[in-house]
């Protein structure tokens, strides 16, 4: 028994698109799934006459049908009755619509994208209207069919294909955008902006009814694709950590315990494809069992989840059931610090961690921009890690928190004079600072040094991976906490686990990765802090029982 919205114009939806819309010259019908779904997305308050949802998401496997779908709703954009008309149907309406439901009409002066990050994703889409509309709605709208546009009622309404540059988009009065395959719109593609632009030209729509409708695969975890992102601030706002801001999130995944074997295949695929019996559950399952395809692809493309790699150090709900919106550093707390340097192409972070709690954050991450000119450009400059910025985040830290100890891995790049890049300011920041420090990174000999602690020394790598499998177990059993930090918890997601001689630490997928793991490494390194702060003997000395005497208050 599945709830419907008690108002809504996806009644009206429904007739419109069986007598317009055609699939291989017959009827258009939606499958009962899609219904459902198109009632929820235009169910309308019956009051002020606004769409309850500004955006939705459509998640499904691959083959469930999304472009199709996402087309129809763009034809109900483009000429149908996407907007309530005010009017409400009364006993055996002529309209076709149920009594006591919304009435709709066609927006005035519709435009309409399908918006991409590749002309191939788009593609996908636009083609489909050539053969969607019937000879009768071609006709009756006067509609104009073109490879990247698609015009009506003489050039007053279209449908048009984008991925031009955010720039270009901005400003836009768009009255509805399909945003296709978002699982690939990440930071590198201008994805993250192109979502963001498209987001306020919705927004500052003229009726304020122009709306966003996203498809997608399951996304990759730690990519920080707008997929992810959305999917995110849906379970933030059903969490109640964030407002509740009108998403629609549609999902059909199979359970985290569904194994991929032959006596849970069917079953599960049966459940997730829905009604789209068009999907040939035996070749699936084939390719499931083809052991050229990786576990977790066929958990992302078949089972619709949302799974890590399979050498993947952490998933994603792990690191985020241990997000803790009531905490947060405070002026005075006693924290230990780690940072991780580098010059140029890897990130630069600085984490700490409190030491009462455990409580851990990140406090800096500087890394290139993904837009930074490439070395071919004319007037190119290297990137270089903001060595003095770096410096002055240290300085308010050590400012604002009781510092007791601090750890800094130089890295391996060099500045222009053949001297290590972050030798410099990890030398002035133990001279500055080591005599306040409870621990110090190399307490005696030639080479101590209050700060200083290389990971590439074979004691230090030792201390880093028992430190990688306790901070592990910690995030398991719930006793680590963190803030949310967006970038760490990527930097997180994007490890992977590698074997060295003391057993497991983390490391990138491959060493030319774009995807970051430095705060991760922080964030390790700061728990490995504590633990080495609260097992020092000078701490346990002072939670040593003592002598006093018992008091008994009647």
């Amino acid at each position: 028994m599945f709830v419907r919205p008690a108002f809504t114009l996806g009644w009206h939806v429904l007739v419109w698109t069986g007598a317009y819309l055609q699939h291989r010259g017959s009827e258009w019908r939606y499958t009962n799934e899609q219904v459902r779904l198109i009632l929820w997305w235009f169910a309308l308050d019956p009051v002020t006459g606004e769409f309850a949802y500004r955006d939705a998401v459509l998640q499904r496997l691959k083959g469930w049908g999304k472009d199709p779908f996402g087309a129809t709703l763009c034809a109900v954009e483009f000429v149908g009755p996407s907007r309530w008309s005010g009017r409400i149907a009364g006993p055996g309406d002529e309209s076709g619509v149920p009594e006591g439901q919304p009435i709709g009409e066609p927006h005035p002066e519709p435009w309409v994208q399908v918006a991409a990050v590749s002309k191939d994703q788009t593609r996908n889409t636009m083609i489909i209207f050539g053969s969607l509309f019937t000879p009768k709605a071609r006709a009756e709208y006067g509609i104009d069919i073109g490879k990247e546009v698609v015009y009506a009622h003489k050039g007053l309404a279209r449908i048009e294909a984008v991925t031009s540059s955010p720039r270009a988009l901005e400003g836009g009065r768009t009255t509805f955008t399909l945003l296709n395959e978002t699982h690939h719109w990440i930071e590198s593609n201008q994805g993250h902006e192109m979502a963001a632009t498209i987001e306020r030209n919705a927004t500052k729509s003229a009726d304020g009814s122009a709306r966003t409708f996203a498809i997608t695969n399951a996304f990759e975890p730690g990519e920080d694709s707008v997929a992810e992102q959305t999917r995110d601030a849906y379970e933030a706002a059903e969490a109640g950590r964030a407002e509740d801001t009108g998403i629609l999130y549609d999902s059909l995944e199979a359970p985290p315990e569904a194994k991929l074997t032959k006596p849970w295949l069917a079953k599960v695929l049966e459940a997730v494809r829905g009604d789209s019996d068009w999907l040939n559950i035996p070749r699936l399952i084939k390719s499931i069992l083809d052991p050229r395809n990786p576990p977790s692809r066929s958990r992302r493309f078949w089972y619709n989840q949302i799974v890590a790699a399979e050498d993947a150090w952490m998933a994603r709900y792990e690191w985020d059931a241990c997000k803790r919106d009531d905490l947060q550093l405070a002026d005075g707390d006693e924290v230990v610090l780690f940072f991780d340097g580098s010059k140029s192409d890897d990130a630069t972070g600085l984490c700490a961690c409190r030491v009462s709690d455990g409580f851990v954050t990140a406090l800096g991450v500087w890394q290139k921009p993904p837009n930074w000119p490439a070395p071919n450009t004319p007037g190119f400059v290297p990137y270089r890690v903001p060595r003095e910025d770096v410096h002055g985040v240290v300085e308010n830290t050590f400012a604002r928190f009781k510092v007791s100890a601090f750890f800094a891995d130089p890295g391996s790049g060099q500045d222009d004079d053949g001297e290590m890049y972050w030798d410099t300011y990890i030398d002035l920041w133990g001279q500055k600072w080591g005599a306040k420090l409870a621990l110090r990174s190399v307490s005696s000999g030639a080479k101590a040094h209050a700060v200083r602690w290389d990971m590439r020394d074979l004691r230090n790598q030792e201390t880093f991976t028992e430190a990688v499998k306790r901070t592990h177990a910690d995030v398991l059993e719930r006793t680590l906490a963190h803030d949310g930090h967006k970038v760490l918890r990527t930097h997180v997601i994007n490890a992977r686990r590698r074997t060295n001689r003391w057993g497991v630490t983390i490391g990138k997928e491959h060493r030319e990765s774009a995807r970051k793991i430095d705060l991760a490494v922080c964030m390790v390194g700061a728990r490995m802090l504590r633990r080495m702060i609260l097992n020092s003997p000078k701490r346990a000395k002072r939670r040593s029982p003592g002598k006093g005497r018992v008091v008994v208050l009647r």
